[in-house]
This record gives structure tokens, sequence and C-alpha cells, in this order.
């Protein structure tokens, strides 16, 4: 059997890239230790197995060495306050899919006469957020007092987000990459990042971080667009990145999310409970972690109160993670996966011969009948 000459370094770079462990590769490929140090190669058909489980482009394989790759915006991502230094194929993958609908709508909305939106890169760092919070508010529609007049923090993430996409913000919530349910977006990894554009920003959220988690970088991501500021960032222990960029958008998604003044009038009252963080959380509609965090910044509790309560609250949320049940209807789910403003871009342009069906099936992600499914039920709703 003819096998393939693949050094061994971009067969263990391949492995360290997917962060596959060794025991699953091994009852994929039963000789992928012989491959890794040389002693044996795969046949072609092998080495196309290997690039497809591990994600890789089955060129970088014939690589002399393997590439760096890198991501096209900023990383704002930190572990213990270090640069996080793997980079996910997911990841990755995923900024690259948003990158090319971005495109795609841009070109499509200046086609269409749309005006370019004049938020977009309105605020500086040297502006005062409390002031940038409220202009943010006023842009998209919502008072001070608006995630308290919603019943769960699924209806505020819900109303946030049909009133950002309503003025122009192309919204993406997903867990995968892609649709492809094997590909889970880790939490770890990013939760979430913003493609900023005068015509077509973007915003994707990481779904698999909790409902109340995903409205305060819901929010984070707002400022950056305000900033004009692309970037992909995760949270440890509710700190920003050590850049000014973060904190400035930390401070004002905080008091975008919970004002400080009706913090303040309402903390007296929230302090009587055993549990005041999760009382807050329910009038503010953001994860009890956030009022947590913004009770120690406005200075009512100690910092180590609030580690023993971020400490405690991840281990319970763990324990809760791991007995939720899959499931949820998937033509619903696509609103948030692909977005309604941008499909129904993409219907628009199909119908009047603009886009290629089959163009329009590899920018959703969607397959022919998927998408013809898909198109007729939000026809329906329209």
């Amino acid at each position: 059997m003819n096998t393939v000459s693949i050094k061994p370094e971009l067969i263990r770079w391949a492995k360290e890239r997917s962060g596959i462990t060794m025991n699953v590769l091994l009852k994929w490929f039963p000789k992928f230790e012989l491959w890794e140090r040389g002693e044996a190669m795969p046949t072609l058909q092998q080495l196309e197995g290997l690039a497809k489980k591990t994600w890789t482009p089955l060129g970088y394989f014939f690589l002399p060495k393997p590439p760096e790759e890198k991501l096209s915006i900023p990383d704002y991502r930190t572990i213990s306050n270090a640069p996080v230094q793997r980079l996910s194929p997911n990841l990755l993958e995923t900024v690259q899919i948003m990158q090319r609908r971005q495109t795609w709508m841009r070109d499509f909305l200046i086609e269409q006469g749309e005006k370019p939106l004049i938020f977009i890169g309105s605020v500086k760092l040297s502006d005062n957020p409390n002031h940038i919070a409220t202009k943010i508010r006023e842009e998209i529609g919502l008072n001070s007092n608006w995630a308290n007049q919603q019943k769960t923090w699924t209806n505020a993430l819900q109303t946030l987000r049909l009133a950002v996409e309503k003025i122009g913000i192309l919204m993406v919530f997903n867990g995968v990459v892609g649709n492809n349910t094997h590909r889970k977006l880790e939490v770890e990894d990013f939760r979430g990042f913003v493609l900023s554009d005068k015509y077509a920003p973007l915003i994707f959220i990481n779904s698999t971080d909790a409902k109340a988690a995903q409205m305060f970088t819901f929010v984070h991501e707002l400022v950056h667009l305000w900033l004009d500021c692309n970037g992909v960032f995760n949270f440890q222990a509710m700190q920003p990145a050590d850049h000014d960029i973060e904190k400035f958008c930390d401070h004002v998604a905080a008091e975008c999310l919970v004002p400080a003044q009706e913090l303040s009038a309402y903390w007296t009252e929230a302090n009587q409970s055993d549990e005041p963080f999760q009382v807050l959380a329910r009038r503010f509609k953001v994860s009890p972690l956030v009022c947590a965090r913004r009770a120690l910044d406005l200075g009512f509790i100690e910092k180590l109160s609030f580690i023993q309560f971020y400490q405690d609250y991840l281990s319970d949320e763990r324990r809760k993670s791991a007995k939720r049940p899959p499931g949820g209807d998937y033509y619903a789910t696509q609103d948030v996966r692909v977005g309604r403003r941008f499909f129904e871009a993409i219907i628009c342009a199909t119908k009047e011969g603009r886009l290629l069906y089959r163009d329009a099936y590899q920018l959703t992600g969607l397959s022919c009948q998927t998408f013809d499914k898909y198109a007729g039920l939000l026809e329906v709703r329209l």
C-alpha cells in the first residue's frame, strides 16, 4: 500500500492544534504514534481522514514546516493575565466564516444604497464611560430600567438582540462551528468576538455560555463597535485583559447593564437577602458574577468576598451544566445561529438572481433542503 511522506512535526502540530487527546487519535488511527515519531507513514486516504478529524486543511501536511496561524483581529483573551498561546481551529474557522458573511453583507448593503452607520467609531477612550453607556442605551432605544421589565434572562437577551439588529448590527449566537454539532465552541476558549464595519458590523456570542453571562459579553462587544475596534475575548474571574480598550469596554458595559445609581439605591434591600447577587441578577438580568463584580467596583464588598463568591458560583454552575439536557428547535435556532437580518438579505439576493443558491448555501452553512425550509418558515413569520 502506497504511503505519503509527511514530516512528523506536522503530524504533531495537527494533534496539538486540534486539542484532541492521544487516546482518541489512537482509536481512529492505530498507527498514529508511529506517524508522530516518523517510524511509519500514512496512506493518502489515512491522511485525508486525519485532516478531517483534526480540522486541518489537507495541504498543510505538505508544507516544509507547520504554518504560523494568526487571527486577523486583535486577540484580547488572557489566562492569568497572560495572552492565550493556543489558537484553536474552531475559533479560527468561526472568525473566517463570519468575515465571509460580513464581506458579502457589506457589498449587498452598499449595492442597495444603504448609508454608513454613524454610531460606529463615534466615541473615544477619553470619553466618560457613564455618558457612553447612556448614549448606547439611547441609540438602541432602551431605558436604564429596561432589563427589570423583562420576565427572564432569555427574554432580556432576546429584547436586546432585536433592538440591536434593528439599528443595523448583525447578531450571531452559536455554540458550534457553523452548523456542525460535533465541533462545540468552548467557553474556556472564547466568549465572543466583534467585527467592526461602517455598513455591516457583526457581533458573535458563544452561546454555550450561560444566558446571563452572554448579556455582559453582548454589551461589551457593543462598546467595541462604538469605538470601531475589532477583537476576540474571554473573561477570567470577571477581569478584562490588561488593555485600555478592554478596561473601557468593561466599564461601559457594566454601567449599561448595572447602572451605579440604580445599584446603589437597591443595594441595601438586596444585601438583606442570603443571596444578594442572585437578587440583583434577577433585577438587572445579568449573571450574578457581573453583579458581584459591580458591587466590588463600587466598594460594597471586599475583594476576598468577591473571589470566594466567584469560586463557589463557578463550581455550582458546572454541576448544573452537567445536568442540562441537549435539544431545541433546529429552525428556531437558525434565527440566532445564522441571523434573521443576514438571512433575509440572502433570500432577497437569491430571488433577484444576484446570488447563486450554491453560494447562499455556503454563506449560511445550510443544505439545500434546510435552506428552503427555513426560508419558507421565515417568510410565514414576516
